[in-house]
């Protein structure tokens, strides 16, 4: 006689989201952030980059905080590999998370591609707050196409909106650029860790400054995330 099996709670699918629940969500981060393209357009002019340059970045690129350490770098005199290799190690993290999203969205090959280009931290995050694969790719979806286009649309009006004005600076404009940059930032330090990790890439950052190309200190605050890990799993092993 064998014994009947143990009911857990793992035996029953999650409840399904509602869709509008989904799409709700979905549409209120994508707004919500696609609208600080208008900054992102802004700063790109004021470090001296063509309307279709800054366009072109939206399109091709499109991950915020890449793109404002690109542009940023450059406006400040830095060398355009200093600051792409900045952009490239601030974007690295997406590669993780299309990781994560491959296996839980499971999407057919010939979309893979495409979809790709919307795995970012919005997207992620959206995704990966869903109860099951069928409000999973709803909530990237619509996330994706939300903010994808808002930020296209905005990078493209605040463009022009900076090229008819002139100078950013002389109308304090320069400043959008990294507080955008820091609220895109900011709702990743949760944890302790990840508070240690800013607070010691500022502390590099600030003491390269003066000593180092522009550019460049960016690339050297970037050593803050493998000192904590392995202070971190040092500790843990004691």
């Amino acid at each position: 006689m064998t014994a009947a099996p143990i009911e857990t709670d793992q035996q029953y699918p999650p409840t399904p989201k509602p869709r509008s629940a989904v799409i709700r969500d979905a549409l209120g981060v994508g707004i919500a952030v696609g609208l600080s393209g208008f900054a992102f357009g802004v700063t790109s002019a004021g470090a001296g980059l063509s309307v279709a340059q800054s366009c072109a970045l939206s399109l091709l690129v499109f991950t915020g905080a890449s793109q404002f350490a690109l542009v940023g770098a450059l406006g400040a005199g830095g060398s355009p590999f200093a600051a792409a290799a900045g952009a490239f190690f601030l974007g690295v993290r997406n590669a993780f998370y299309g990781l994560r999203l491959s296996e839980l969205l499971r999407l057919p090959r010939a979309v893979r591609p495409l979809a790709a280009q919307w795995v970012i931290d919005e997207t992620s995050a959206v995704t990966l707050a869903q109860p099951d694969r069928r409000s999973a790719r709803l909530g990237f979806t619509v996330t994706g196409v939300s903010l994808y286009v808002l930020w296209n649309l905005t990078t493209l009006l605040g463009a022009l909106g900076a090229a008819a004005l002139g100078d950013p600076a002389a109308w304090g404009l320069d400043a959008a650029g990294p507080a955008v940059f820091l609220a895109l930032l900011a709702p990743m330090l949760r944890g302790r860790d990840e508070r240690a990790v800013a607070g010691l890439a500022v502390l590099l950052g600030l003491v390269c400054l003066p000593l180092l190309p522009s550019g460049v200190p960016v690339l050297v605050a970037a050593l803050a995330a493998p000192v904590v890990l392995a202070v971190t799993r040092r500790k843990g092993v004691r």
